[in-house]
């Protein structure tokens, strides 16, 4: 983990939480990624190699986020839900940087979080429902299905269509409040934190850019994304996400505080996990579920090719017995 060097004008880490301790900071608004979730297990999805998309290569996917598009999930939804048994999140448990979003909540500093998880992992920590968007949805529901890794047919009025989780897809619409929702909160924000982001997928990573100028935006990733860096009050802070936001948190003098959060969320996530007798031991793991997958992809495709000759060979016969007709 590192900061950026600064001129001594230029904000830092330490200036930043001086600002806090003297009021001038009060309402911090939060943007996190999948980079806040790794050390809980779930892999996030551009790193090379470790990330999600570079492990797909067995599915002959078009484009790495096919598995996530409404409109390939609707005819070939095998991948998606592949890939929702083996990283669905019911039992990860809190991270460090998850305990700092409900610390900064404990502590009357945090505004609003909008997150592009759909693990929940940040309520599971303790962030009140209240204070968080799950841009992108939640895996909450058919979890039944998602653990087996089938695909559930709607079977209300003989509908027959596939059914997905309640989690927002690319080329599907956003939550209706979230426009309204970062326009009242970026409005109010004294302090923009990014945790865990590519900032690749709209419009979340335009949301930076919203931002008023006077107030400063601290990055804790581990690369430079979006236009940070191009603002003099920016704050970079490069590294592992938890490493990062422990170190925000001892410059706030809140580190052993952090830690009983911490702890206390994964106690409740143990014992939650206890109660309703859920044991992940034998889940196969992502390259399991993306080669089951695959089989059954390529089953089904030579299942539709047989079928493609059969018909061929249907329609030749009875456009040679029409010929024949002819010809007498």
């Amino acid at each position: 983990m590192s900061t950026t060097p600064s001129s001594p004008d230029k904000p830092t880490l330490s200036t930043i939480t001086a600002s806090i301790h003297r009021g001038a900071i009060k309402n911090i608004v939060v943007l996190v990624g999948a980079g806040l979730s790794t050390s809980s297990g779930l892999p996030d999805f551009r790193s090379p190699d470790t990330g999600l998309y570079a492990k797909l290569s067995a599915l002959a996917l078009p484009y790495p986020e096919a598995p996530f598009h409404i409109s390939y999930f609707n005819h070939t939804p095998e991948p998606f839900y592949a890939i929702a048994r083996a990283r669905h999140p019911m039992n990860a448990k809190p991270a460090v940087g998850h305990a700092f979003l409900a610390l900064l909540e404990r502590r009357g500093m945090l505004g609003y979080i909008f997150s592009q998880n759909v693990d929940g992992l940040e309520r599971d920590a303790g962030v009140s429902e209240e204070k968080v968007l799950n841009v992108h949805g939640s895996w909450k529901d058919q979890h039944c299905a998602i653990l087996s890794g089938t695909v559930p047919i709607c079977l209300k009025d003989g509908c027959g269509g596939n059914v997905k989780p309640d989690i927002v897809m690319f080329g599907e619409s956003l939550p209706g409040e979230f426009a309204g929702k970062e326009e009242e909160m970026l409005s109010q924000a004294d302090l923009l934190l990014v945790v865990g982001t590519s900032l690749k997928v709209a419009p979340l990573s335009e949301m930076p850019r919203k931002l008023p100028t006077h107030v400063p935006r601290v990055l804790v990733n581990r690369e430079i994304v979006g236009d940070f860096g191009s603002r003099e009050n920016d704050v970079l802070v490069l590294g592992d996400c938890d490493d990062g936001l422990r170190e925000f948190a001892r410059k706030l003098g809140l580190e052993e505080e952090l830690e009983i959060v911490w702890k206390d969320a994964v106690k409740r996530k143990e014992a939650e996990l206890e109660r309703d007798n859920w044991d992940d031991g034998n889940a196969p793991t992502l390259e399991e579920c993306v080669a089951s997958a695959a089989e059954k992809m390529n089953m089904r495709m030579g299942v539709s090719e047989g079928h493609r000759r059969m018909l061929q060979g249907h329609l030749a016969d009875k456009m040679a017995g029409i010929m024949a007709k002819r010809a007498q």
